[in-house]
């Protein structure tokens, strides 16, 4: 491992980019891929409302995941610093903890929204158009919202044991398993909504199944029953490292939920469609990107402790053009193919006048709405980069504030504020302006660290 670890100072930091980011990108890739897959079979299957319906559950869960995953990556951190000192009955102790935690929180999000789904679908911004079709959909997905929770947290557990194809292994199988379920129960079933829930729910118990399995026969952590009685102190450890990570995947969530409800208030479900293709959009067509910048992280934050910070510099600069191309190359396919990519989501079989009208105005409304929401892409790599160059040198705070600069403070006020003026485009609009306002922002401090602590 530390052989490994010397690397990150030594080899050219372009191939070392490279054999970093490759990794982090397949990972990435074939999560979005079941997302986009996932919303293809339902809109094609299904229908435009009922991508409307799944759009307007997603931050309940995605906070409810979030939540697993902001446990995982807090506790990981505490149990990898316990792994390497030897304290073994410490690392027991927080995996235990960890477990614990995410158990009893998510548990109880879920209790509390299955008593409380009318008034949350509503919350979220479902109308009566697709009303029904969400709580189908939400009723069954929470059933099995703990496992989700459990495999987030799991999955930070099994990268903190220096395992990365398990981890890999862990987001393959449910992917795999989520697409056929679909294809079964859906298209071949006919069970409509209620199929495309249970085999969410089916790929959230693959997924369990895989990470318990995991613990059970391979993992080097043997945890007794001691090892889930809550301690004050390793609670507070974890607890303090998991609030970045859940506050900024927390305002995802809350921006997710005003989208849903501007859109319906100046728009229709057709407009909460359209944004569900594009969420999918975001995170498929830039897996690279996104890949780089996690392959710069480790890299950035070895050669700063090593005071290297030539080679600091030298990754930032490399990173952000790396990124920059593949940000342009995907800037232009969007704009050229936009209408075929929004294509695959929509049925060419369907028969119903309703039906057929729904499909044409999403294929109207979509294309363009994708455009101006990429339409500053090439510049969100300043963005990116710099919010990983702090949180790679231990500046939590700089890290937190500018992660939350382009959701937080300028997204959110700019959707609450142009819809009013100018409609639905004023939402879509909002993308652009926020990544450009958030860009030169970061830009600024990064360019002021590079000058100060990089000279």
């Amino acid at each position: 491992m530390k052989k490994n670890s010397d690397l990150l100072g030594l080899q050219p930091i372009g191939s070392l980019l490279v054999k970093q980011a490759v990794p982090a990108s397949i990972g990435i890739l074939v999560m979005s891929l079941n997302m986009i897959v996932d919303t293809i079979f339902v809109g094609r299957w299904i229908g435009p409302l009922a991508i409307s319906a799944i759009t307007v559950v997603i931050p309940i869960t995605f906070f409810i995941a979030a939540l697993g995953l902001a446990i995982g990556i807090g506790g990981s951190s505490v149990l990898s610093r316990a792994l390497g000192a030897n304290q073994t009955t410490k690392a027991l102790g927080v995996f235990g903890n960890m477990s614990t935690l995410t158990f009893l929180s998510s548990g109880l999000l879920a209790i509390v929204g299955l008593v409380f789904q009318d008034t949350l679908i509503n919350f979220f911004g479902a109308d009566d158009s697709f009303r029904d079709l969400a709580l189908t959909y939400y009723r069954i997905v929470l059933y099995g919202i703990v496992m989700l929770a459990m495999c987030m947290m799991g999955n930070s557990v099994i990268r903190a044991q220096g395992k990365p194809k398990f981890a890999m292994y862990a987001m393959m199988l449910p992917a795999v398993g989520n697409i056929g379920m679909d294809y079964l129960l859906i298209n071949v079933l006919g069970m409509g909504m209620e199929g495309a829930a249970w085999a969410t729910f089916i790929s959230y118990g693959i997924c369990f199944s895989f990470i318990l399995w995991f613990f059970v026969f391979k993992s080097e952590l043997r945890l007794s029953p001691e090892s889930f009685l809550l301690d004050h102190a390793i609670v507070k450890e974890i607890s303090g490292l998991s609030f970045v990570t859940l506050a900024r995947q927390g305002v995802i969530a809350i921006l997710t939920v005003l989208l849903n409800n501007v859109l319906i208030r100046v728009g229709d479900a057709i407009d909460v469609a359209s944004y569900g293709i594009i969420s999918r959009a975001l995170m498929f067509a830039l897996f690279p990107v996104i890949g780089v910048n996690q392959g710069f992280m480790p890299i950035a934050g070895y050669n700063y402790g090593a005071k290297k910070l030539q080679r600091v510099r030298e990754a930032i600069n490399i990173s952000i053009k790396y990124s920059g191309v593949l940000a342009i190359f995907i800037f232009i396919l969007i704009m050229l193919f936009a209408e075929s990519f929004v294509g695959v989501f929509i049925s060419d079989t369907a028969t119903q006048p309703a039906a057929m009208a729904n499909n044409a105005l999403l294929l109207e409304k979509t294309p363009n709405a994708l455009r101006w929401v990429f339409a500053a892409t090439p510049v969100i790599v300043v963005q990116l980069i710099g919010c990983s160059y702090f949180q790679a040198i231990g500046k939590v705070v700089p890290a937190l504030l500018l992660s939350l600069t382009k959701q937080g403070f300028f997204l959110i006020p700019l959707i609450l504020i142009l819809p009013t003026y100018f409609g639905v485009w004023g939402v879509w609009v909002s993308f652009p302006m926020a990544d450009i306002c958030s860009t030169l922002v970061t830009g600024y401090f990064l360019r002021r660290a590079i000058k100060h602590d990089l000279s």
